[in-house]
């Protein structure tokens, strides 16, 4: 599939490598830019002031997806060689994809990662570094083990580890997501509760994020990009009275607007996606979008260019640059509407 994003350099210091909390700001205080879908204007403010761009009858859909500890420590048929494995998407109660990196295994080799967990690969994906794994443990005990031995994955731009927390949002409850839905970070309970008192209304679905980077610089591609996603009857009830009234739609990140279309496109509330989202795709239920800074050439950009042309997105980007906004998980927030 060609990807249509635009390379552009981002400088060092706008990797936010330390969440704002240890950066002396509350996470609700970073920055945001918003863009207007129609004159293309530019608005700089600050995230906890979100209430001042939303009216009375539209809707923030969130997803509620929590993060798992997806990065393990393993050793390979009880040798001394010690290996990463992340975890990539959940496939049965048993089997997971997952990314070993540094070292080279085969199908029918035992990862050991304690004395109560290990695990089988029992398929190597074509085209592809993922493979598949077998574990000795099923369902919520091996979650279980997940949390006790596994830390948050992070990629070269995070200078050192931080406690899981800092990669959780506030409003997330179901396990599973293996790296952070990000763009709903900033977000903290004080600004839902008065979100919902001017009269916005807060909805939920739950699409567990897979893997963004097969190394820290090799992007998955949309189309092996496969989530799954769960809307409930009264969140898509909710969403369609919301158009119908006249109210806006905004997604928060870009797991909510491949959720909310590809059930709109199929009809299917709870399933799979690999829904690829560019400049020629009509948004069919989705008005605005709340997200973070995405990284050159990342196909998230693609997504971007549904709202708005390319060359607003990119001049825009661009004086995010000149204004030094930060980057990724905990960084800076760009709202769309």
């Amino acid at each position: 599939m060609q990807i249509n994003t635009q390379s552009f350099i981002l400088p060092h210091e706008l990797h936010a490598a330390f969440p704002p909390e240890r950066r002396g700001i509350r996470r609700d205080h970073v920055r945001m830019m918003t863009i207007d879908r129609k004159t293309g204007k530019v608005i700089h403010d600050s995230f906890n002031h979100l209430a001042d761009y939303v009216k009375p009858g539209d809707m923030i859909v969130l997803n509620n997806s929590r993060t798992i500890p997806a990065a393990l420590q393993a050793t390979i048929d009880n040798t001394s060689q010690e290996i990463e494995v992340r975890l990539a998407r959940s496939l049965s109660e048993t089997s997971w994809e997952a990314l070993v990196l540094s070292a080279n295994v085969k199908i029918g080799d035992c990862l050991h990662f304690s004395d109560e967990l290990s695990a089988v690969v029992t398929d190597i994906k074509r085209d592809s570094p993922l493979l598949v794994l077998s574990f000795s443990i099923s369902g919520l005990s091996l979650i279980q083990h997940v949390y006790s031995l596994g830390e948050p994955i992070r990629y070269e731009y995070i200078e050192k580890s931080w406690d899981l927390h800092y990669y959780q949002n506030v409003y997330g409850t179901v396990p599973g997501s293996v790296e952070l839905a990000s763009a709903g970070r900033a977000f903290s309970w004080e600004m839902l509760l008065d979100l919902q008192k001017r009269g916005i209304q807060l909805s939920y679905l739950q699409l567990h994020t897979g893997l963004s980077y097969l190394n820290d610089n090799d992007q998955l591609s949309p189309e092996d990009n496969i989530e799954r996603y769960d809307i409930p009857k009264e969140t898509m009830a909710a969403v369609l009275k919301t158009k119908a009234t006249g109210g806006r739609v905004i997604a928060v990140g870009t797991t909510v607007v491949r959720a909310l279309e590809s059930a709109v496109s199929t009809g299917i509330f709870s399933g799979e996606t690999a829904l690829y989202i560019d400049a020629a795709f009509p948004l069919k239920i989705v008005d605005g979008i709340i997200t973070g800074f995405h990284e050159p050439e990342a196909s998230h950009l693609d997504m971007l260019t549904a709202f708005i042309k390319p060359e607003i997105l990119f001049d825009a980007y661009g004086e995010a640059i000149r204004e030094k906004y930060l980057w990724h998980e905990f960084g800076d927030i760009n709202f769309i509407v």
